[in-house]
């Protein structure tokens, strides 16, 4: 294969990880992980201007790992919801970039002014 056709192939593979995109629902909210606690425990900071000690839960514990600055989907509980919830998905940087051209991160860039 030509350079040219591998580049259109990646970028094609690219658009279709980006057209599924996993938004939030219900309860749950963006949020920017702070630091991490140790034991599947983080700190959170939502945009709905709360923070939360979220942590991962058991089925995801080996596959969804997290840094610091990364952009999550927080489900808040449903006792003690206002400082605690579970981290469901973790975005990509590919995918980090069609939200915020989609304008669904505009709150983000708020929160790193701070």
């Amino acid at each position: 294969m030509s350079k040219k056709k591998e580049e259109q192939a990646r970028q094609d593979e690219i658009q279709q990880q980006i057209t599924r995109i996993k938004l939030p629902r219900g309860r749950q909210v963006f949020g920017i992980l702070q630091r991490r606690l140790g034991g599947s425990r983080n700190d959170v900071k939502c945009l709905d201007g709360k923070s939360r000690i979220c942590r991962i839960p058991g089925r995801l514990k080996r596959r969804l790992w997290v840094r610091q600055g990364d952009i999550v989907i927080v489900e808040p509980w449903e006792y003690c919801g206002e400082t605690k919830g579970d981290v469901i998905y973790k975005y990509s940087k590919a995918q980090i970039s069609f939200l915020r051209r989609r304008g669904y991160l505009k709150q983000i860039e708020e929160f790193e002014e701070f």
